[in-house]
């Protein structure tokens, strides 16, 4: 899956730096957007996951009954001295967007009390809805100031734009870390058991 991906490719940028990614394909990832649009027409949760996947945030956790307008979350922290987790807000849409998706993203953000909210979209977004977005100010940090309200199109997500937030080695916190395996030195396993 989708959510599989991106857990295992977070973990081999974590060890191995960023640059790892160039070493390795996806095999069945959609990479054009043509391939995007099957993904969402054959599978929603699919492409709901491939977006967040792309933009390193886990999806939200999965109740029955409706998911408050929070698709995914990416937590971080941009405090140089400690300080609470921070947090932005994923909603992600397949079909038709218009200026009343980002204003409950507005409301949810509000809501959850988070610093960025980020409306990813398959299609273009409106002047309205920039506007809107425009309209909700700033996050601010201590390297600058990020819009509060933030709009990705799907077509943005594969020419390689992200989202404007606190660029903090280590800032991004939302996946746990794999515990690493400290064998005795020489041990070797013994797999003919």
């Amino acid at each position: 899956t989708h959510l599989a991906i991106s857990l295992i490719r977070h973990r081999l940028s974590h060890t191995y730096g960023e640059d790892i990614c160039k070493s390795y394909d996806v095999v069945g990832e959609p990479d054009t957007i043509t391939e995007v649009r099957v993904l969402a027409a054959q599978d929603p949760h699919q492409f709901q996951y491939w977006a967040l996947s792309r933009v390193g945030a886990r999806p939200a956790e999965v109740k029955k009954g409706p998911d408050k307008g929070i698709d995914g979350r990416l937590y971080f922290h941009d405090d140089p001295h400690g300080g609470k987790t921070k947090q932005v807000i994923f909603s992600v849409k397949a079909g038709k967007v218009n200026v009343s998706h980002v204003r409950d993203l507005r409301g949810v953000v509000e809501r959850e009390a988070a610093e960025i909210g980020v409306l990813i979209s398959m299609l273009p977004t409106t002047k309205d809805m920039r506007a809107e977005a425009a309209d909700a100010g700033h996050y601010k940090s201590h390297w600058g100031k990020h819009p509060k309200i933030q709009l990705l199109t799907v077509q943005e997500l594969l020419n390689g734009k992200r989202i404007d937030m606190p660029a903090v080695t280590g800032a991004n916190v939302t996946f746990k870390k794999a515990p690493k395996h400290r064998g005795k030195k020489d041990e070797q396993l013994d797999l003919a058991r």
